[in-house]
C-alpha cells in the first residue's frame, strides 16, 4: 500500500509540474512525512528524521521532473530565456545556503516554516493585484537587477530549505512582469532545476553529520526506494498532461494554482 501510494501521488507530481510548475514538493513533502511518521513511529530513527527525508527526496524527484517538463515546455515554445538567465544563477547560489541551513533545523521548524509560507503566499495572490488577472494588451516587462540578484538568492534559500521547487515564488514574480500562467509556470520548471541539484547534493553530503543510521536504501537523507517509485509514477503524469500545455483558460489556471496551494496547506496544518 505503500509503494502504491507513493505512484499514484508521483503521478499527481508530473501533473503538477507541467501544469504548475510544481516539481514535486507541494505533493511530495507532505504525503512522504505523513507517511514515515505512519510507518515508522516518532522514537525511530526514520521517524524522528521524517521532514528531512521528505524534503531531501523531493528534491531528488524534483530533478527529474523539471527536466522532462523543462524539455516538453521548450518544444512547446513557452520558454523565454531572459527570464531564465541570471535568476537561475542565483536560485542556485541561495539553494545551497538553504539547504545548509535546514541540516542544522528541527523537522518541526521546517514543517511550521513550510505552512507559514504557504500562507503568506497565498494571501498575496488574492489580494495583490497582478496575479489573478492579467491585463491583455500589457507588455511584460523584464526582470530588475535587484529580482533577480536578490530576488533569486531569496527564492533559492526558501525554497531548498523546505524542500520545494521556488514555484510558488517565481510564479508570482513572473505573473507581475506580465506574462501568462501558461508561460510563468512552464519557467517555474527549469527554475527549480538549481534548486533541485544544490539541494539534493547539499543533503546527500551534510547528512554524514549525523549519527542517524537510516539504512542500507538511503544516500544520505535521500530514500532511494521512494525516489525510484515517485519517479516512475511522475513520468506517466507528465505523458497525460503534456496534451494540456496552453489549453487552460489563463484565469482558470491561476484559480486552480492558488486551489492546490490551499490543499496542500490544509494538509500539513492537519497532520
Amino acid at each position: 500500500m505503500f509503494y502504491l501510494l507513493l505512484t499514484l501521488f508521483g503521478c499527481v507530481t508530473g501533473v503538477t509540474a507541467v501544469l504548475f510548475g510544481f516539481g514535486g514538493g507541494f505533493v511530495v513533502v507532505p504525503l512522504l512525512y505523513r507517511m514515515l511518521m505512519a510507518s515508522h513511529g516518532a522514537d525511530d530513527p526514520i521517524g524522528q528524521s521524517a521532514m528531512h527525508i521528505a524534503v531531501s527526496t523531493s528534491t531528488c524527484v524534483m530533478i527529474v521532473n523539471a527536466l522532462v517538463a523543462t524539455g516538453k515546455h521548450h518544444r512547446a515554445g513557452n520558454l523565454i530565456r531572459h527570464y531564465l538567465w541570471p535568476l537561475g544563477g542565483f536560485i542556485g547560489i541561495g539553494a545551497v545556503v538553504g539547504a545548509v541551513a535546514a541540516m542544522w533545523v528541527s523537522g518541526e521548524v521546517i514543517r511550521y516554516a513550510f505552512i507559514a509560507y504557504l500562507g503568506v503566499t497565498l494571501v498575496d495572490c488574492l489580494f495583490r493585484r497582478g496575479f489573478l488577472t492579467r491585463a491583455g494588451n500589457a507588455i511584460p516587462r523584464r526582470l530588475g537587477r535587484a529580482e533577480a540578484s536578490g530576488g533569486g538568492v531569496g527564492i533559492g534559500a526558501i525554497a531548498t530549505f523546505l524542500g520545494v521547487g521556488g514555484s510558488v515564488m517565481t510564479v508570482p514574480l513572473l505573473r507581475r512582469c506580465g506574462l501568462s500562467m501558461s508561460q510563468a509556470t512552464s519557467m517555474a520548471n527549469p527554475l527549480s532545476l538549481p534548486v533541485a541539484l544544490a539541494g539534493t547534493l547539499t543533503y546527500m553530503a551534510m547528512a554524514g553529520f549525523t549519527e542517524s543510521d537510516l539504512g542500507v536504501w538511503f544516500v544520505g537523507y535521500v530514500d532511494l526506494l521512494a525516489f525510484a517509485v515517485l519517479t516512475m509514477g511522475s513520468l506517466v503524469g507528465i505523458r497525460l498532461a503534456t496534451p494540456w500545455i496552453g489549453r487552460i483558460p489563463d484565469r482558470t489556471h491561476a484559480r486552480v494554482y492558488i486551489a492546490l496551494l490551499v490543499l496542500v496547506m490544509l494538509s500539513m496544518c492537519l497532520n
